[in-house]
């Protein structure tokens, strides 16, 4: 987890089945109850069906003696908080867009916008399973869902809003976000491998030939201790906000919409951003104190994100072109073990100063790195793209910390996210690199959650929807 962590580089929880059928009939019955006192209310107003009258919101002891666990050399240098970002190598320009807090980021376009959009300060990440077989069930969700979620990162209510609705159906919208702005909020939605294909080898939605080849099953990495409660998942949605708020409620009333035809698999919220995609902004730090993120691949730079992280029309899977794959991974981190180490030793792990983020040799923090000068194990050094046959990722990473576990010890990390072109490509043969070489920083983190999705293109209009083209 590095200042320049180059690139850097859950089982299902699901909901009790007797709950989950019992909600279901509740749930059921409030929409039909909503939907028929909506009719009502709006043929009395004169309301078109399904315009919604949503409120506007304002808008040293030794290192391996001290792990207890004999520091089972744990992968990850890759998705480590900054080892990948600086390997990354930063974009062509400073980012031209203002990052203001209070605006609203553009929901349709090209792609879908919490990739290259400047990172926002908090996410709240979750994952779904999908528990209907029915097809046109999935699609109906994946059309809500897209409708509210155009609503609510323009600040807008979902549906009717959560006041002034029918007063004997549950509103439409949760109502913790009245009064805010929309803070940026943007919302990515992605596919897992398991849609396709279920572990019976069941083709539930008639879509496995459609599974992208760049959409593989991660391996088992060297010194993974993944937990299935916190991996994988059928569908995810990434929620990015400046108002830490704005992006809870954002997944909770999307779960609300899925009740019935989703339940959450598991989620994780973050907090100070340890990436960024504008090179023009100070560079955040992880919870082990190095910046990070120095050289992670631009939002402006055109060039690098067509290489490295849109989707092309030839890479096989036509309904992906202008998306990209997701990798998440959630590191924890042996802060304890950490904050007794020297900084000598801290610096020469991660291969730059701790103060100012300089590469070991350089003095500037943007300063090149020349690999020679570097610690010949230093994280910098084997996540850099010179390193790696050139493989730059983008991440948007984020610090968690969950409290503390059963001996008093801070249940903390990083919660890696990358965007790429094809994860066979990049993050398997980058992971596999520092899982197997990045010995020292592997001691003080580990690998316990993991999970891939396909991200399609972005929704173009009002009449398009979340992988509409998966299902065509």
């Amino acid at each position: 987890m590095t200042a320049e962590a180059e690139h850097s580089g859950d089982a299902k929880s699901r909901r009790d089945t007797g709950d989950r059928h019992g909600g279901q009939s509740l749930e059921q019955n409030g929409e039909q109850a909503r939907e028929q006192a909506g009719e009502q209310t709006r043929e009395q107003s004169g309301e078109r069906p399904g315009s919604g009258g949503a409120e506007r919101r304002r808008a040293h002891p030794g290192r391996r003696a001290l792990l207890g666990w004999g520091g089972a050399g744990l992968a990850v240098g890759a998705a480590t908080a900054g080892g990948t970002a600086a390997a990354l190598g930063y974009g062509s320009g400073a980012e031209s867009v203002a990052a203001d807090s209070a605006g609203a980021v553009p929901f349709h376009g090209e792609h879908q916008a919490g990739i290259a959009t400047p990172v926002q300060d908090r996410l709240h990440f979750a994952a779904f399973d999908v528990v209907t077989d029915d097809r046109a069930a999935l699609i109906d969700l994946l059309q809500k869902w897209t409708r509210a979620a155009a609503r609510m990162t323009a600040g807008e209510t979902v549906g009717t809003g959560a006041v002034g609705g029918p007063a004997q159906a549950p509103p439409d919208d949760t109502g913790e976000a009245l009064g805010l702005k929309p803070s940026r909020l943007t919302l990515t939605f992605g596919v897992g491998p398991s849609p396709f294909e279920n572990d019976k080898g069941e083709d539930r939605f008639g879509i496995k030939k459609k599974r992208p080849a760049a959409l593989p099953d991660l391996p088992h990495f060297p010194g993974d201790a993944l937990d299935e409660k916190r991996s994988g998942g059928d569908l995810c949605v990434q929620a990015c906000a400046d108002d830490p708020q704005v992006a809870v409620h954002a997944i909770r009333n999307l779960a609300r919409i899925g009740f019935g035809k989703v339940s959450v698999r598991w989620s994780q919220l973050g907090f100070g951003k340890t990436s960024s995609t504008t090179p023009s902004a100070q560079t955040p730090r992880n919870l082990f104190g190095f910046k990070d993120g120095t050289r992670n691949i631009s939002g402006d730079d055109t060039a690098a994100l067509k290489r490295h992280v849109w989707a092309g029309k030839k890479d096989g899977a036509e309904w992906m072109a202008g998306g990209s794959y997701l990798v998440a991974r959630r590191i924890r981190m042996n802060i304890e073990i950490w904050d007794r180490t020297p900084l000598a030793e801290q610096e020469m792990i991660i291969g730059r100063s701790k103060g100012e983020g300089a590469p070991a040799g350089r003095r500037h923090e943007r300063d090149p790195v020349k690999l020679s000068a570097m610690p010949p194990a230093s994280h910098v050094k084997l996540a850099h793209p010179e390193s790696n046959d050139g493989i730059r990722i983008l991440r948007r990473g984020y610090n968690f910390t969950d409290g503390t576990d059963g001996l008093g010890r801070l249940e903390a990390g990083l919660f890696f996210i990358a965007y790429q072109r094809d994860v066979r490509q990049s993050f398997i043969p980058l992971q596999l690199q520092l899982a197997r070489k990045d010995i020292d920083l592997n001691e003080y983190i580990q690998h316990v959650g993991s999970a891939v999705f396909a991200v399609p293109p972005g929704v173009r209009d009002s009449g398009d929807w979340w992988a509409r083209q998966l299902f065509s």
